[in-house]
């Protein structure tokens, strides 16, 4: 889709308000023709001598109001075309935002927080004046032209406006050449700017890492030389564009030069009053608007075609899992996983490979292996961020596919290890999957997740202030803040990848009573524990060992031990570390 085609489609649906901004213009550009022509023939009259007090007063009054008029006409087009523009802003970035919502790890992976933040700023801000300002004052531009070049040839001398159009021919070409340079800069400036905003991102989200390895002078001079470069990229767009007005000041030079050339001749040789010569004159200096105009509407044009040309391709990627389900609420029923294989793109070595389980209502299982075995990436598969390229995930007697995303989400809940909370109360992180939560709710899924007394800890309890990213807690609190969350939410299935790996041994063994509570309260609610720690595992109804993508051990706790595989040995090496630990 090009520039022209999402604003003609944008001005389709909004019709009314381009429709009334273009009468007003109308009207605009009628008493902006009228006014020279008015004035000249009041110098005639006057000239002639045939214009007493009363009729000049009136005279002056009539350019006075049509003044007025055109001040309250350019007002009220501008108020009723700037409400429909800033509403393409909005249906753009709804769109861009729906698109990132529903993309998955995988486009994240190649995609810059910072660049997709300019997006949608400057380059949506960029097609929305394209949208706004630059069709409108097109329109305006091309009116009052078209209008002043009709009264100036047939209204006044034709000789003299053939004269005066002599030197236009060479602003056109220069316009051409302008904006062909101005769209490079322009493009060239978004991109740099999105780097900036990449770099400016990065350093505050890892300000504490810079400032513990000393690097806040380099970090300053990387932003110091992405500012630098972004200052010049734009500098050069405007240069670019700063050239339309000699461009339009020498086209206009030369107009009115030939024009006092050729109208003093025809003046001197009685062929042309002086009111005619003054009211092309005027006339000739109503065309510095146009020309103004299509230079501005050229530079807003290119600016939102290279705006256009970075925004579409992330509004046309394809989604990473597509949503193709017609199911809308989850069967009652064991999730199944059936030969599940998944490749990471690039690689060669399967991070799953023929993956099999069954996980009835109510059972929890557990997921342990060593670091890189798939424990996440199985749980990625689950939670539909990534497809498996071969074998079968059901829930109930339908395939994990045929359900909506929607309805897959609703009906789960994930905790990850690196928790992410909002710069909202910490009451408010926990109500985020339910925000009409009451608050003995939300204490009651805080002291589940044995986070409660800390939190009462703080000076505003629950209405504490977490910080950006939950900078206001530990690691482990902002865990068990993210386990609350999950509680709370109620779902059916609840995963937790690697969630106790910084709570301590004590606070675990609570937090697994706990669930162990709510198992026993509905019967129907799944748990998957993904965990290094295999205490956190211990009371699964079923324990699986994942090691380099495929399943080599599984059956209960004392099942594995009898075993005595990685699980048994890695179950007395943790034994024995928490024995030291505890000396």
């Amino acid at each position: 889709m090009n520039l022209f085609t999402l604003v003609g489609g944008f001005v389709r649906r909004h019709w009314g308000a381009y429709v009334s901004s273009a009468f007003m213009l109308v009207g605009v550009a009628t008493f902006t023709v009228l006014i020279p022509r008015k004035t000249g023939a009041l110098i005639d009259a006057m000239s002639a001598h045939r214009l007493d007090h009363h009729a000049l007063v009136l005279g002056l009054l009539q350019l006075l109001g049509m003044g007025v008029a055109i001040y309250l006409l350019r007002v009220s087009w501008r108020m009723r075309l700037y409400a429909a523009a800033y509403q393409l802003g909005v249906e753009l970035r709804t769109r861009f935002y729906e698109r990132l919502a529903g993309q998955g790890p995988a486009f994240f992976q190649r995609q810059r927080t910072g660049d997709l933040m300019a997006l949608a700023t400057n380059d949506i801000d960029a097609i929305e004046m394209a949208a706004g300002e630059a069709m409108l004052a097109g329109f305006d531009g091309t009116l009052t032209l078209v209008m002043v070049l009709g009264v100036m040839t047939l209204g006044v001398d034709w000789r003299l406006a053939a004269v005066a159009l002599l030197p236009f021919p060479l602003m056109a070409l220069a316009f051409w050449r302008i904006s062909r340079q101005i769209h490079v800069a322009a493009g060239d400036a978004l991109k740099r700017f999105a780097a900036l905003n990449d770099h400016v991102q990065e350093a505050l989200a890892g300000v504490r890492t810079l400032r513990a390895l000393g690097l806040e002078q380099r970090s300053a001079a990387q932003f110091g030389a992405l500012a630098a470069g972004a200052a010049d990229a734009s500098l050069r767009a405007q240069q670019w564009e700063a050239a339309y007005e000699p461009a339009v000041g020498l086209t206009l030079g030369a107009a009115g030069a030939l024009t006092l050339g050729l109208g003093g001749y025809l003046v001197w040789n009685h062929q042309l009053s002086i009111g005619a010569l003054t009211s092309f004159t005027m006339y000739l200096g109503q065309l510095i608007w146009p020309m103004f105009a299509a230079g501005w509407v050229l530079s807003l044009i290119e600016r939102g075609r290279a705006a256009l040309a970075r925004l579409q391709p992330l509004l046309d990627a394809p989604l990473s899992v597509d949503d193709h389900g017609v199911l809308a609420r989850l069967a009652p029923g064991p999730l199944r996983l059936d030969g599940v294989q998944y490749t990471y793109p690039g690689q060669h070595t399967p991070a799953l490979a023929g993956i099999g389980f069954t996980l009835a209502p109510g059972q929890t299982l557990g997921l342990v292996g060593p670091t890189g075995c798939g424990k996440s990436t199985l749980l990625r598969v689950l939670l539909r961020q990534i497809a498996p390229q071969h074998g079968r995930v059901s829930w109930g007697e339908h395939a994990l596919s045929d359900y909506t995303l929607a309805a897959l989400r609703a009906a789960l809940s994930w905790v990850p290890q690196e928790s992410f909370l909002f710069s909202a109360t910490i009451a408010d992180n926990i109500a985020l999957a339910r925000p009409q939560a009451s608050r003995a709710e939300i204490e009651q899924a805080a002291a589940m997740a044995a986070i409660h007394e800390d939190i009462l800890r703080f000076p505003a309890g629950y209405d504490t202030l977490v910080g950006e990213r939950g900078i206001t807690l530990s690691g482990g609190q902002r865990q068990r803040v993210a386990i609350a969350r999950s509680l709370l939410a109620d779902s059916t299935l609840l995963l937790l990848d690697d969630a106790l790996s910084a709570v301590d041994t004590g606070t675990e063994t609570a937090i697994l009573e706990h669930l162990e509570e709510l198992r026993r309260a509905r019967p129907e609610r799944s748990a998957i524990i993904a965990s290094h720690r295999l205490s956190s595992v211990v009371r699964a109804d079923l324990i699986i060992v994942l090691r380099e993508g495929r399943v080599t051990e599984s059956g209960s706790h004392d099942e594995l031990l009898a075993r005595d595989g990685w699980y048994a040995s890695q179950w007395r090496y943790q034994q024995l570390e928490a024995s030291l630990d505890a000396v």
